[in-house]
């Protein structure tokens, strides 16, 4: 009689150990008790708590290699299809005109990562002075109210002379917080600055042309489905975002080292 009760433990322990349930079997235990999952949290949290930021990690660290993957892929077909955005004729552009690389910017004069992306793109314009020129588009986001403001008197001073407008644009990102503190006074103060005609440019602030090109400069970027600021072109490969300056060398490397 022992021997067949001994039999009979021995056989249910070798069930256990190789015959484990199934991830249907688990998921419909759970459902039907949740408890089973509380008394397991109960009896060691530090544990659970060590498994759950594990697996967390572990999703973050696929997430990003997925984003990866799909970030160069898509720079790979950008690179054999570039997007074509617009330069019209009279534009103001930063760097000698006959430059190899455009890079189109789309940025917001009141946003605070539009003010990094200056900062990068200032150094940029530093490492490669014969090769890269810049194109300064708008995309005034609506929760910046001084946005759309700023982005008029670039241009009403663009009307003027291309070399202030470019002024205007260093000084408001390099005090980007007295746009917000100060907001009309500023922009005012800045166009003084730069030795722009101010009444000249109050006149021009609301005029048709100013308009069609942030409008034109907005719809663009929509085009190539850029929602946030900033976001760059680089002769039709696309950055989402203000990253740093290794990301714009990789491109524009890549770029020359293909014209050669």
């Amino acid at each position: 009689m022992k021997a067949l009760k001994f039999f009979g433990i021995s056989a249910l322990a070798l069930s256990l150990v190789n015959c484990a349930p199934s991830a249907k079997q688990l998921k419909e235990a759970v459902e039907k008790d949740p408890s089973i999952v509380f008394v397991a949290i109960e009896k060691d949290p530090e544990q659970f708590i060590e498994v759950v930021n594990k697996a967390a990690q572990n999703a973050q660290r696929k997430a990003q290699e997925k984003a990866v993957a799909e970030e160069s892929k898509k720079r790979d077909e950008e690179f054999a299809k570039p997007l074509q955005p617009v330069i019209e004729e009279g534009r103001v552009i930063f760097g000698p005109k006959d430059a190899k690389i455009t890079i189109v910017e789309y940025s917001d004069f009141e946003c605070p990562y539009c003010a990094k992306g200056h900062a990068t793109v200032d150094e940029v314009m530093k490492a490669y002075p014969k090769d890269v020129r810049v194109v300064y588009k708008h995309l005034p986001l609506d929760f910046h109210p001084m946005a759309m403001p700023a982005a008029r008197y670039f241009e009403a001073i663009a009307m003027q002379d291309h070399a202030k407008a470019e002024k205007f644009y260093n000084y408001v990102f390099e005090n980007q917080g007295e746009l917000r503190s100060k907001k009309e006074a500023f922009l005012k103060e800045a166009t003084k600055k730069v030795g722009a005609d101010l009444k000249k440019v109050e006149k021009d602030l609301n005029s048709e042309a100013i308009t069609k090109r942030i409008e034109a400069d907005m719809a663009e970027a929509r085009k190539f489905d850029f929602s946030g600021t900033p976001g760059f072109l680089i002769n039709g490969v696309s950055l989402r975002g203000a990253y740093p300056f290794p990301e714009f060398k990789e491109i524009i490397d890549r770029h020359l080292k293909n014209g050669k």
